[in-house]
C-alpha cells in the first residue's frame, strides 16, 4: 500500500507544505476533521502537477478562511449556501476549502437540498470517481486513504466514471466537465456512463445547462494546461455552444490559445510556476469583439468586478510595456527591477501578443539573464554565511556591487 503522505509531502512545493500544515494546525484547533480532496488527490495518483490545495472539513470553512486571512492569505471568492471558499493562500497558492455535504434529491433534475455531513458521505455524492477519493490529515488517522467509490481502479483503467445514472441529469453541466476530464488526462469515458451521455444528449440537457455552471467551465478551462485539446472535445460533441453561442458560432482562437502555451513552457523552464487564467480567457475569447466578450462574461455570471478586470486585462499589460519602454528603464537595473514585480500575467501575455522588439528583449533578458544572475550571486552569499559567519561586512558589500554590475550588462 502506498505512502499517501510521504508521497503528498514530497511533490508539495515547499508553500503548499506551509499551507497544508496550517489547514491542519486550524482545523484541529477547532475540533474539525480535515482531508485533502478532489482534484489534488486525484492530481497526486495520477501524477499530475499539484496545483491546487483543496481541503474539505467536518464543519464550517470560513472559520479557518478568516484565520489564514490574518495570516496573508486572500478569499477569492466565497459561497455561503454551500459553505465553499476560494483562497490564494499565503506564498501564492491558490486552493479551497469545504464543508462536508450531502445533495438530496426528491427527483431527478431537481434542486437538491443540502445537508451537511461527515466526509464519505460527501464523497459518495460526488460527480464522477475520480473526484470521489480523499486523504485524511487529522492525527489519528493521518494519511488514510478514503475511496469509497472505488476511484483507484478507475484511475488505474484510465475511465472517468459517473457515480449514478442520475449524474447528467441532476447536474447537465456534468457533459462538459466529462469531456474536459477526458480531454485533460487522456481517459476514456466508461462504457455505462458513455450510455448515460449519450442518453443526455439526445434528451437535449445540455440545452439546460444554466449560463452560470457554463461560466465555471469557461473559468476552469483557462487555468487548463491544455485548453485547446478541451475546447475541440466541447466542439466536436457540439457543446461549445451551451457555453456561448457566440463562441461556438466564431470559435476561439486557437492561434492566440497556442502561443500563451509556448510562453507557458518558457515560464516554467525559466523556473517559474505561471498562472496565465487571465490571458488565457482573453486568447479563448480572441476572436469577439469587445462588446460580444463583455456579454459573454456577463452571461456567463462573471461578476461586475471580475469581468471589468478581465476586459480591462490587455489595456493594463500595455500600459505596463509602455513604462518598460519608457526612459526611466534604460538600465538594465531599472528594467530587472520593474520586471521583477510585475505581475506574471501580463509578463506572459506581452511574450505572447506584444510587436515591440525591445519590450520583449528586456523580457527576455530578465528571464534568461538578469535573473538567473541575480539567484546565484544570492545563492552565493548565503553559502557563504552559512560556512563563514564571520565574514566581514565589505564582503557582503562586494557582493552585491557584483550584483548590481552583473545586472548593468
Amino acid at each position: 500500500m502506498p505512502d499517501y503522505m510521504f508521497l503528498l509531502e514530497s511533490r508539495l512545493s515547499p508553500e503548499q507544505r506551509a499551507v497544508m500544515l496550517r489547514v491542519q494546525e486550524l482545523s484541529a484547533a477547532l475540533g474539525f476533521n480535515v482531508y485533502l480532496t478532489g482534484g489534488t488527490v486525484r492530481d497526486l495518483v495520477t501524477g499530475a502537477s499539484l496545483r491546487d490545495l483543496d481541503f474539505t472539513v467536518e464543519g464550517n470553512p470560513s472559520r479557518i478562511a478568516q484565520e489564514l486571512e490574518k495570516g496573508g492569505a486572500k478569499i477569492l471568492s466565497e459561497d455561503e449556501k454551500f459553505r465553499h471558499v476560494e483562497v490564494l493562500f499565503a506564498g501564492d497558492c491558490e486552493g479551497s476549502i469545504s464543508a462536508a455535504r450531502d445533495d438530496h434529491y426528491v427527483r431527478p433534475g431537481t434542486r437538491p437540498e443540502t445537508r451537511w455531513s461527515t466526509i464519505m458521505e460527501d464523497l459518495r455524492r460526488r460527480d464522477f470517481s475520480l473526484n470521489a477519493i480523499a486523504i485524511s490529515l487529522n492525527p489519528a488517522s493521518r494519511g488514510l486513504l478514503l475511496d469509497p467509490t472505488n476511484g483507484l481502479s478507475d484511475i488505474e483503467r484510465a475511465e472517468v466514471r459517473a457515480l449514478t445514472i442520475h449524474s447528467f441529469t441532476n447536474q447537465p453541466v456534468r457533459l462538459l466537465r466529462v469531456l474536459r476530464y477526458t480531454a485533460r488526462m487522456g481517459f476514456k469515458i466508461e462504457q455505462r456512463t458513455q450510455e448515460w451521455f449519450d442518453l443526455a444528449i439526445e434528451r437535449n440537457l445540455q440545452e439546460t445547462i444554466t449560463p452560470e455552471d457554463a461560466g465555471e467551465e469557461l473559468r476552469a478551462v483557462a487555468r487548463e494546461e491544455r485548453p485547446a485539446v478541451v475546447l475541440k472535445a466541447w466542439e466536436e460533441h457540439d457543446l461549445l455552444e451551451a457555453v456561448n453561442p457566440v463562441l461556438a458560432k466564431k470559435h476561439p482562437s486557437y492561434d492566440a490559445i497556442g502561443r500563451l502555451m509556448k510562453v507557458r513552457e518558457d515560464l516554467f523552464t525559466a523556473g517559474f510556476r505561471p498562472r496565465l487564467a487571465a490571458p488565457m480567457l482573453l486568447a479563448i475569447l480572441g476572436k469577439l469583439k469587445d462588446r460580444e466578450m463583455a456579454n459573454v462574461l456577463s452571461k456567463a455570471g462573471f461578476r461586475s468586478a471580475e469581468a471589468e478586470a478581465a476586459l480591462g486585462f490587455e489595456q493594463e499589460s500595455l500600459d505596463a510595456q509602455k513604462e518598460l519602454l519608457g526612459r526611466k528603464m534604460n538600465a538594465p537595473v531599472d528594467a530587472f527591477r520593474f520586471l521583477e514585480k510585475m505581475p506574471l500575467d501580463q509578463v506572459g501575455y506581452l511574450m505572447a501578443e506584444s510587436n515591440k522588439s525591445a519590450a520583449l528583449s528586456k523580457i527576455r533578458a530578465f528571464l534568461n539573464k538578469w535573473r538567473p544572475i541575480r539567484i546565484k550571486v544570492r545563492c552565493h552569499c548565503r553559502a557563504g554565511l552559512r560556512h563563514a559567519v564571520d565574514r566581514p561586512r565589505q564582503d557582503q558589500g562586494r557582493a552585491r556591487k557584483n550584483s548590481a554590475q552583473a545586472l548593468r550588462h
